[in-house]
């Protein structure tokens, strides 16, 4: 088994060395090079030798490792064919790792977690994801609603902020509302470009999202409620009024939409960032019902 742990940058520049990898810009590629940070995210990842986890671009495994030692199973999905040798070389030895060269945005996840975890064990995912793909990625994982209890990720900080950010915070927007409709997001750390090879051009953040048995708040329409939260957002300086107008506009008018505001009880001169989780829900649901009529 490895001794050396990979997160260090002598021994992944020698593990780079000996394969001449070389990194790709157009997979976002960074690897971590700093062993305390990959500690500190298993000490919050609530990972134990019961649970399973799930890897999205393991790289050359250094968090893999560490998901290693801590977990009962590991799963860790790679697009880049070139790590594959690579990978099975530093995890020598960790008999509980696999290693699926697939891409995680077409990969069938539920199926993937019955067919190499055993039922009802609890699962976890934790990964160092590149920044150009984070909001897709991340969007699949919530949306399939899968039998997962929390979802620990690296990655832009500023991407971070705005998917944990609260109501009247200028990061807040539709990403924060979609984010915490599925999780309660909290930021457990800040991570310096400086750690990772090559350094990317922004500092990063660790995002622990805890997945909710329910949503928060009730809404009829799913589909209907992310579309006006959205819309609410389109043009962060216009009244809530403006931008409803223009996203329902050939289905209502401006009386109405100042109507319907009116119903449920939202100012219509005021901005989406100053709505919570609760006063979308029900503008919503206001809009579905005189849709339905």
């Amino acid at each position: 088994m490895t001794t050396k742990k990979i997160a260090t940058p002598k021994r992944t520049r020698e593990i780079l060395d000996k394969y001449g990898f070389h990194f790709k810009k157009s997979l976002g590629q960074n690897f971590l090079i700093d062993v305390n940070i990959l500690e500190n995210i298993m000490n919050h990842a609530g990972i134990d030798k019961q649970a399973a986890a799930i890897e999205i671009g393991p790289g050359i495994g250094a968090l893999t490792e560490q998901l290693a030692i801590h977990a009962d199973k590991v799963l860790a999905f790679e697009i880049d064919q070139r790590l594959l040798p690579i990978l099975e070389d530093t995890l020598q030895g960790y008999e509980n790792v696999q290693v699926l060269h697939r891409d995680i945005l077409e990969a069938d996840i539920r199926k993937t977690i019955d067919t190499y975890f055993k039922p009802e064990q609890p699962v976890h995912i934790v990964a160092n994801l590149p920044y150009y793909i984070t909001t897709p990625i991340l969007m699949k994982l919530l949306r399939e609603n899968l039998p997962v209890s929390s979802i620990t990720i690296m990655i832009q900080k500023e991407v971070a902020e705005r998917m944990a950010a609260v109501p009247n915070n200028k990061s807040y927007g539709s990403l924060s509302i979609a984010v915490q409709y599925y999780t309660h997001a909290e930021v457990i750390m800040n991570v310096p470009k400086s750690v990772f090879m090559p350094p990317p051009n922004v500092d990063s953040s660790v995002l622990q999202l805890t997945i909710r048995d329910t949503p928060p708040v009730n809404v009829e329409n799913e589909e209907l409620f992310f579309g006006v939260v959205q819309a609410s957002f389109a043009q962060r300086r216009k009244t809530l009024r403006n931008n409803l107008t223009r996203h329902f506009k050939g289905t209502f008018d401006k009386e109405k939409i100042a109507q319907l505001l009116e119903s449920a009880g939202i100012d219509g001169s005021r901005r989406g960032e100053s709505l919570n989780m609760q006063e979308f829900a029900s503008l919503a649901n206001t809009f579905y019902h005189a849709l339905e009529k």
